[in-house]
């Protein structure tokens, strides 16, 4: 497949300012396959990067990690991989010997890189990425679905560290795109009931289709809610999904004792919370961080995908042309009533 010189990407050359330019398609090596992207979808992580609060030092840089479409390169040790081939990727990129990548902890590896965050991503015509890190997408599902890997893999390892089992109660602070996919994974494996904390109507309508049992608008009403729901102890597990220090506060007042809090939402770096250490020792809490998909959740997540385990046509409602990705940024950081944007890159 003939593949040209150059590309149109999207770069973040300063925080806040995209430039659409034409820069080289990146070469391969002989473990690396070069995708042509067809979606990349815009995430939390993003509105951080543009915003300068991360990964401000890599700049100038093309984002994008939650990247879909068509492989049309291989390198020489990667020939199991067809042209042709529809793809999505897993964007944590370790040594592959430490101990942190042996443990499938690859955020915590010393070399570690992620594609589109610390490295040009899917914000572009083409993408390059390790072969080992491909994950093909079955041909029943669309391709525009395939780009959802990356945040449903970093639910379905949230998940698996919250240890959340078969009729436990559970709390979600945050109703947004992944605040809602928290709700859904959580039904998957038999929480009840799902209790969801969201003041914007629109996205706490969103959650109540996405099978929430309990949605609260009101704030001011949310400690009666939960204790109402289970029976006076609060919940088993909380889900602080948002980021905001008072969120994560609030997460260890409305659990029960004996309960666990994951830390999802990515609060900002200078950010902090306060806790009593004593209530944490007496209750007994767990507390639990949890941030990205990598290895066998991408995996999981895709069939989960392609089994229709997850709804996720609400996801795939906005899309912006890559020539307008200024314009979705802004529409994506303002907008409230967008569940998720989608650049469609070809």
């Amino acid at each position: 497949m003939s593949v040209p010189t150059s590309m149109r990407a999207a770069v973040l050359v300063a925080p806040g300012r995209f430039e659409l330019q034409q820069i080289a398609v990146p070469a391969i090596g002989p473990d690396d396959v070069l995708i042509k992207v067809s979606r990349c979808g815009l995430c939390g992580t993003d509105i951080h990067i543009f915003n300068g609060h991360y990964s401000a030092d890599r700049l100038p840089l093309v984002p994008g990690h939650e990247f879909s479409g068509h492989v049309v390169q291989v390198g020489a040790n990667a020939r199991d991989i067809g042209i042709g081939t529809a793809v999505t990727a897993d964007i944590n990129v370790g040594c592959g010997r430490c101990f942190y990548c042996r443990k499938n902890e690859i955020l915590n590896c010393a070399s570690m890189v992620q594609i589109g965050i610390h490295v040009n991503g899917g914000l572009a015509e083409y993408v390059r990425v390790p072969a080992t890190h491909v994950v093909p997408i079955p041909a029943r599902t669309p391709v525009e679905l395939g780009a959802l890997t990356e945040p449903v893999s970093c639910i379905v390892r949230a998940i698996k560290k919250s240890r959340l089992r078969l009729g436990e109660s559970v709390l979600v602070l945050g109703a947004g795109p992944i605040g809602n996919l928290h709700i859904q994974l959580a039904r998957q494996v038999g929480a009840a009931p799902v209790i969801v904390s969201e003041p914007n109507e629109g996205r706490a309508q969103w959650a109540r289709q996405s099978g929430a049992d309990i949605v609260v608008t009101d704030a001011a009403g949310l400690h009666a809610a939960v204790m109402e729901a289970t029976e006076g102890r609060g919940a088993d597990l909380v889900i602080e999904s948002v980021g905001l220090p008072a969120l994560y506060e609030q997460a260890l007042d409305l659990v029960r004792p004996g309960g666990r809090v994951l830390a999802f939402g990515l609060a900002d770096q200078s950010a902090k919370a306060h806790y009593h250490p004593f209530k944490l020792v007496l209750k007994e809490l767990g507390l639990q961080g949890s941030v990205a998909g990598m290895g066998d959740d991408m995996r999981e997540a895709m069939t989960l995908i392609a089994h229709d385990r997850v709804r996720l046509n609400d996801f795939v409602e906005t899309v912006y042309p890559l020539e307008h990705i200024a314009e979705a940024m802004e529409a994506f950081v303002s907008d409230r009533s967008i569940n998720k944007v989608q650049i469609a890159v070809q």
